[in-house]
Formats: structure tokens, sequence, C-alpha cells
């Protein structure tokens, strides 16, 4: 009988860890242009897209491509979370810095909240290019699983 019990108990740990996962990525853009120019957003797709619609496969016998637009694969339904930019006229501002601390952090809790956990985090910077190029963001992708 005990057999029986652990047998099924392990069945049923096997199957529960069987069942697919869902993916979610969101992504924050903070502006580290100089005197407060840019924009900063957290962004949210409230939409899906099937990559495989926009995949071709080439070989080099076949160059088939997707004949798709490009159009196609924007996605129009999201939301958008205001940022405060990191820089402003008087330079660098870690109140800024901190809201936008804040604003991360009831998304993320949030989304807990919804079932999600958080699995990875990345982020990468595009700084200013030399003189004269004033451009940079700072991008974190934060993805969830549930």
């Amino acid at each position: 009988m005990k057999k029986s019990m652990l047998l099924l108990l392990l069945v049923f740990a096997f199957i529960t860890g069987l069942e697919a996962q869902e993916f979610k990525v969101i992504t924050s853009v903070e502006s580290i242009v100089p005197n407060g120019m840019g924009r900063s957003r957290i962004i949210n797709a409230q939409e899906s897209k099937d990559y495989m619609e926009f995949t071709s496969v080439q070989t080099e016998e076949d160059n088939t491509r997707n004949k798709s637009d490009r159009g196609e694969i924007r996605v129009k339904n999201f939301e958008e979370t205001k940022l405060l930019n990191f820089y402003n006229l008087g330079g660098i501002r870690f109140q800024n810095i901190a809201a936008n601390d804040a604003l991360i952090t009831s998304m993320i809790n949030t989304m807990i909240s919804e079932g999600w956990e958080l699995a990875f985090v990345t982020s990468a910077v595009e700084s200013e290019g030399g003189k004269g190029d004033g451009q940079g963001i700072f991008i974190t992708r934060y993805i969830f699983k549930r």
C-alpha cells in the first residue's frame, strides 16, 4: 500500500512538473539623454504574437522569405507607464532614480500578486557614442513566468 501511494505521488509530481509554462516580458526604458530631453517608460504588451508568422527559413538551395508586412509585427495594444528621466538641466537626479525604483517595484509586486514569478532580469546601456551624440538609454527586461 505504501509503495502504491508513493508511486501515485511520484506520478502526480511528474505530471505537475510537465505543465507548460507561460512567460511574459516587461521592459523599462530609462533615458540617459542629457538635459532631461529623453523619454522614460515601462512597456507592457497587451497582446501576443506568434514569432513563426514572421520567421523565414533560408538555405543554400532555397532562399524563401516570409512575405508578411513588417507593420504586422507591431503591437498596438500595450501599457505605457511614465518614468522620470535620469538627467535634468542640473545633471543626474537621484530622486528620479528612486521614484523609478518605486514604480518598477510596484510593477513587480503586482505581477507577483497575479501569480507571476520574476525569473530573469537583463539590462543594457546604449550611451553617448562620442562628441555630439547626446543620445542614450538604459533598458531593462523583466522576464516573468508562471
